[in-house]
C-alpha cells in the first residue's frame, strides 16, 4: 500500500519518528458532570469537577504525542494562572512549547463545561484570551525544520495564512482543522491539503447532505482532500474519486469533549503512518471515540496499541506502513 502523502507528491521517508508543527488555539478547561442541566435559579449537586488542557490544536498534538509523534506547539496565552497551567500541560504531554508565547498582562482563553452524564450533551461557556494573536513575525524562520506535517486550526487568521505559505513553499503538507466558516478560513483551506471540519462549517459552506453536490462545490472552492467529521453518525470523506463514509465507533461515552480535536490528530498519524484514506479516518474515528470514554478533552486519549487492540476486537486490521 502507497502513501497517500507519496500519491501527493509528499516524499516522505520512513523514519523513527516524526514531528508536527501546530499553530492554533489553546484554552484551560473547567469541566463539571451533572445528572441534568440545571434550571435557573437553582442549584446542582455536581458529580465531578476537572480542569484540563484544551483547544483544537494543542489537543490534537496531545494526542500524536501519545500515539509517539513529536509535537510543537505555537500560540498564545497570557501571564496568568491559566496560562501557567496550559503551558505546563503541554509540556507534561511532551509537547514543545518554545512557540508559545505569553501575552504580559493579558489572560488566557478558558472555558467552562457543563456534561450531561448521558454523556451526549454538554454545554459550553468560553473567553478569548484579551491578548493579542500570535503574529506572522513572531514565528521563527526555522519553525518548520525538520517538519513533517503543519496543523492550523484558522483561528488566528494572518498567522495561519503566513504559515500555510511556508509550509507550501518547503513541501510541508497542511491540514485545516475547520470547525466554523469564520473570516479567511475558505481562503486558507484552498491552500490546505487536507480539510478536516465540523458539520457547523459544512452546513455554512451549503451541505444540505447532498453528498456529490457538496463535493463538486468544495472543489470549485479549491479544497484539497476534505473530510466532515458528523458526531455519532461518522464521517463522510470527498476525494477526487468519490466519498468514503465511516461509521462512528459506540462506546460508553461519559464526556464528547475534544472528540473532533482528537480526531484531527488521528487523521494526521493516519496520513504519517502511510494508511489509505480509509483506514486513515477508522483509526482517527476509533481514538475519537475512545476519548470519549473519560471526561474532558485529554484524558481519555489512548496509546497506539490500546488503539489497535480496539480496531482488531471490532474486526479492523490496519495496514502497516510502507
Amino acid at each position: 500500500m502507497f502513501s497517500l502523502l507519496r500519491k501527493m507528491g509528499y516524499g516522505l521517508k520512513r523514519k523513527k519518528s516524526f514531528t508536527v508543527v501546530g499553530i492554533g488555539q489553546c484554552s484551560w478547561d473547567h469541566l463539571v458532570l451533572v445528572d441534568s442541566y440545571p434550571q435557573p435559579d437553582t442549584k446542582k449537586e455536581a458529580l465531578r469537577i476537572d480542569e484540563q488542557g484544551g483547544g483544537p490544536v494543542a489537543t490534537a498534538l496531545v494526542a500524536l504525542s501519545r500515539l509517539g509523534v513529536q509535537c510543537r506547539f505555537h500560540g498564545v496565552t497570557g501571564d496568568d494562572r491559566e496560562g501557567r497551567k496550559i503551558r505546563q500541560s503541554l509540556m507534561d504531554e511532551g509537547v514543545d512549547v518554545t512557540g508559545l508565547v505569553e501575552r504580559e498582562t493579558a489572560t488566557s482563553q478558558t472555558a467552562f463545561i457543563v456534561i450531561g452524564r448521558d454523556g451526549a450533551t454538554r454545554t459550553v461557556f468560553w473567553k478569548r484570551p484579551s491578548g493579542d494573536p500570535l503574529q506572522p513575525e513572531e514565528l521563527r524562520k526555522d519553525f518548520l525544520e525538520d517538519a513533517d506535517f503543519l496543523l492550523l486550526d484558522g483561528l488566528m487568521k494572518d498567522v495561519s495564512i503566513s504559515a500555510a505559505r511556508m509550509a507550501a513553499e518547503a513541501g510541508i503538507p497542511v491540514m485545516l482543522d475547520a470547525g466554523r466558516l469564520r473570516e479567511g478560513m475558505i481562503e486558507l483551506a484552498g491552500m490546505c491539503n487536507f480539510v478536516v471540519g465540523s458539520e457547523e462549517f459544512a452546513r455554512e459552506l451549503g451541505w444540505n447532505g447532498n453528498a456529490e453536490a457538496f463535493r463538486q462545490h468544495i472543489h470549485h472552492l479549491g479544497f484539497g482532500l476534505t473530510t466532515i467529521t458528523l458526531g455519532d453518525r461518522g464521517s463522510i470523506t470527498f476525494t477526487d474519486h468519490g466519498i468514503i463514509e465511516i461509521p462512528s465507533f459506540e462506546v460508553e461515552a461519559v464526556d464528547t469533549t475534544g472528540a473532533g480535536d482528537v480526531f484531527h490528530g488521528g487523521y494526521i498519524y493516519g496520513l504519517l503512518s502511510g494508511w489509505d484514506m480509509k483506514d486513515t479516518v477508522t483509526f482517527a474515528s476509533a481514538l475519537a471515540a475512545m476519548k470519549c470514554r473519560e471526561m474532558g478533552g485529554r484524558a481519555g486519549i489512548p496509546g497506539i496499541e490500546e488503539v489497535l487492540r480496539f480496531l482488531e476486537d471490532r474486526g479492523h486490521r490496519l495496514a502497516h506502513a510502507q
